[in-house]
């Protein structure tokens, strides 16, 4: 049995998640297969070696139809059919969502 912690930190690759997130930014991400549609969730396609960070759209076949927000630059659910969730995005904690004076 393999233990892990609750949260962890991921960072957005590329503009398919645009104009919500952008390339760079850093997400802490709750591990839970519990999401609801809306949510912004990391997930796994079979057959892909890394997670994606994806809007989830719907459940489907036992698993999460997710589809990026920009369609123009998204390889999703429409190319490679329903995922597995891994987590489920809490916040973004880089670039800094708010200033200090």
């Amino acid at each position: 049995m393999r233990w892990q912690l609750p949260l962890f930190a991921v960072s957005v690759e590329g503009p398919s998640m645009v104009p919500a997130l952008r390339h760079g930014d850093a997400l802490v991400v709750l591990r839970t297969p519990r999401v609801r549609t809306g949510d912004i969730v990391v997930a796994r396609f079979s057959g892909l070696p890394r997670l994606v960070v994806k809007r989830a759209v719907r459940e489907q076949d036992g698993g999460w139809w997710v589809e990026g927000d920009n369609t123009f630059a998204s390889d999703d659910s429409r190319v490679y059919g329903p995922a597995d969730v891994v987590g489920r995005v809490l916040f973004r904690y880089y670039p800094r969502p708010w200033k200090l004076s």
